[in-house]
């Protein structure tokens, strides 16, 4: 059954987020692979992240289909591709049988290992799921047709800190509109606000992953905090997480994770490559 299917027959489902090799062996992706299959319904990959620059997130994708027998969900942010890229990019993608993606605009590459490359950024997140959709469709941005279409399930993003939940609603209904069919979201540490995100949202129909970092440090927490836009973190969370360490950072994402199946559609849970700690949890809940 597809990640797809599971969200039309409302089941619960896990994606973890992997970065993929700076290198041109996946063998290190296809080991962490292997310990969560069977314990998770998908694998994000992402797009050189933070603009540091890393193995092609559609081939490395589709290897882990064919050679780990896992669903994957393929990043694509609009940095380094125009609008002719970018299609070309998702036809290969589909040929190749990886019909997941998350759309991204994606970072600035001043951001990343290579800060001289030039971005590109013709159209942003929302321009790229009306690609995707078009394809979908059957015909390209221009309105030609395409011999075949493609069957995306198209993923975008939400954030379920926003101050302004009306805003953050209308700007889901026009990704909506625009193509977008599930949301992966932004880490969350307040459940309430969770809980409001989830309950404002509940008309749209769309399914909802939330979000899950386990804090492997107070220096981690506060850094979350107080320099990434979007991402709250509680008094007492960061006084558990100074006193408990890693520990207490996996107890708080324990209890988070089992508020968050009684909530939402699934969680997409991002270790920072740390498999182990996905394994724990997993385990514990």
């Amino acid at each position: 059954m597809t990640l797809r299917e599971k969200h039309e027959q409302h089941q619960f489902t896990i994606t973890v987020e992997l970065d993929p090799p700076k290198s041109s062996s996946a063998q290190k992706t296809f080991d962490e692979a292997k310990r969560l299959q069977g314990k998770i319904d998908a694998i994000n990959i992402a797009d050189s992240p933070m603009s540091n620059m890393r193995m092609s997130p559609i081939a490395l994708s589709h290897l882990l289909q064919s050679q780990s027998n896992v669903e994957t969900i393929f990043h694509l942010t609009c940095r380094d591709r125009n609008i002719i890229g970018l299609q070309s990019e998702l036809l290969g993608a589909a040929a190749l049988g990886v019909h997941n993606i998350l759309t991204l605009t994606g970072d600035q590459p001043t951001n990343g290992d290579h800060p001289q490359a030039k971005a590109v950024f013709e159209v942003d997140s929302m321009g790229l799921l009306h690609i995707a959709s078009s394809l979908n469709e059957g015909h390209d941005l221009a309105g030609n047709p395409l011999d075949a279409p493609t069957n995306f399930y198209i993923g975008t993003t939400g954030n379920p800190c926003a101050d302004d939940l009306v805003s953050e609603k209308e700007k889901i209904n026009k990704k909506i509109d625009n193509g977008a069919q599930f949301i992966q979201t932004q880490p969350i540490y307040d459940l309430e606000k969770a809980k409001r995100f989830i309950d404002s949202m509940a008309s749209l129909n769309i399914p909802i992953m939330l979000g899950l970092i386990p804090l492997k440090s107070y220096k981690m927490a506060t850094y979350l905090d107080t320099k990434v836009p979007g991402i709250t973190i509680s008094k007492s969370i960061l006084e558990r997480v100074k006193i408990g360490g890693k520990e207490a950072g996996l107890e708080v994402a324990i209890e988070t994770l089992q508020e968050i199946k009684k909530i939402a559609h699934g969680v997409h849970i991002m270790p920072l490559n740390d498999i182990d700690t996905v394994l724990h949890l997993i385990d514990n809940v």
